[in-house]
């Protein structure tokens, strides 16, 4: 049973949450469920759009059946069984792996609707939720140099208004104003992607596995040009494709080529019964970054806490966020319950500092090992000799697919688990 706290005010709580995205819905949640008194601040009104391929992996499955969200059919979701990969001059289909600790699909759903789901699901569970309301900067003690609000405007009217909390939970995105303002930079030497991405009305809408293309040609001048980066088409089972591309800032040509114009090349380049034309594009094409392997540090200091992409949370190997910004606002959300527990300032400090050991602890070693992936496949050729050669070996596939999508039993599991696990381990948790 949830037990829901009476509202310190309206404008006062036990935890703000600066974002409605999923690292801020998931933290909101968690945080509600045991009691505390939530504030979830998001800037838009929902349902808002958001930059995404709207495909989702096992593990952030897990994440949403952990949430009690109903992922039926019924309710609109559309499951998939797997990664089917182009490359090469070869097509392989693999399934999702049979795992204790994951399930063994994958969903869809538009993210505009995604997103709304989770919010509304952390107001359920009692976090009081502010749409509209635009954070503008921090409230820090000048003492202490602790963070202890925030300030935003609100509504249409753009109304100042100044809330209050002991804990702030940063999951305002790539961009997180709120990390700035307490002195928490990008860092420089962590990968970084971008995300380009269209729908259109396709007879390929219905498609039951996810199709990721290993090798991103342009071929609009005399000469076809192998680009640095892979191109996805998923079917959205509402007569749609979300279709799009993901490329790494670790290429020579990331700066010089407008990418936006790169998909639309790609997309003529499709046969032309699936429909990828411009006649049938449904909305824009859109643009976002992908902030990777731990790209802002430390994630807890002076009373403000980072989820997902404010982070840098997203996996290096395969440019997924979702599932790494809920499995952070879990386990902030558990750090916070503990530390709001102890029983004076010196011990809930020490409580929280655990937050950054636990995310090094869990995902290190696996981002270094994605930091070496990422100068690799930054080489377009070398991508290119991978598909040709890997695609050709089911087994070492299955293998490949385990690793990018970190897909693994943490104990237990088979002689692939091992390996990767093992390699995770033995790798800096930097």
């Amino acid at each position: 049973m949830t037990v829901v706290k009476e509202p310190l005010s309206e404008n006062t709580a036990d935890v703000i949450v600066v974002g409605a995205g999923p690292a801020g819905s998931t933290t909101a949640y968690h945080l509600a469920k045991a009691g505390l008194d939530v504030l979830l601040l998001e800037k838009t009104e929902f349902p808002r759009e958001k930059v995404c391929g709207d495909g989702l992996t096992p593990r952030a499955v897990k994440q949403l059946v952990a949430m009690g969200i109903d992922i039926s059919e019924e309710a609109g979701w559309l499951r998939n069984k797997g990664l089917r990969i182009i490359g090469g001059g070869s097509r392989l289909q693999l399934d999702w792996p049979d795992l204790a600790a994951y399930p063994n699909y994958g969903l869809v759903r538009r993210r505009d609707d995604f997103d709304e789901q989770l919010a509304r699901n952390a107001q359920k569970a009692g976090a009081r939720l502010f749409e509209r309301c635009n954070v503008s900067g921090a409230v820090v003690d000048d003492r202490t140099g602790r963070i202890t609000g925030v300030t935003a405007k609100l509504g249409e009217e753009k109304r100042e208004v100044t809330f209050h909390a002991p804990l702030v939970v940063a999951a305002d995105g790539n961009s997180t104003r709120l990390s700035l303002a307490m002195g928490l930079h990008r860092r420089e030497d962590r990968p970084m992607g971008v995300a380009v991405r269209t729908y259109f009305t396709s007879p390929r809408h219905d498609d039951d596995y996810l199709e990721s293309w290993l090798e991103l040609w342009d071929r609009r001048g005399s000469q076809d040009r192998l680009l640095p980066g892979y191109g996805w088409v998923f079917g959205m089972g509402d007569g749609t494709s979300n279709v799009g591309l993901g490329v790494l800032n670790t290429s020579a040509s990331f700066k010089e080529l407008d990418w936006r114009e790169v998909l639309k090349a790609w997309c003529a380049s499709m046969p032309e019964d699936w429909g990828y034309t411009p006649e049938n594009m449904t909305g824009p094409i859109r643009g976002a970054a992908l902030p990777m392997a731990f790209n802002r540090q430390p994630h807890y200091t002076r009373g403000l806490l980072l989820v997902g992409d404010a982070g840098g949370l997203v996996n290096p190997f395969n440019g997924e966020g979702i599932a790494y910004a809920m499995e952070s606002g879990q386990i902030a959300a558990d750090v916070i319950v503990q530390a709001h527990a102890r029983a004076t300032p010196a011990q809930r400090e020490i409580a929280l500092q655990r937050y950054p050991r636990v995310l090094k602890d869990t995902y290190g070693g696996y981002y270094t090992l994605g930091r070496a992936f990422v100068k690799l496949i930054g080489n377009p050729k070398v991508m290119q000799i991978a598909a040709q050669r890997g695609l050709t070996h089911p087994l070492l596939m299955k293998f490949t697919l385990k690793l990018l999508a970190n897909l693994t039993d943490p104990t237990g599991g088979d002689a692939m688990d091992r390996i990767i696990n093992g390699l995770s381990k033995v790798a800096p948790k930097a």
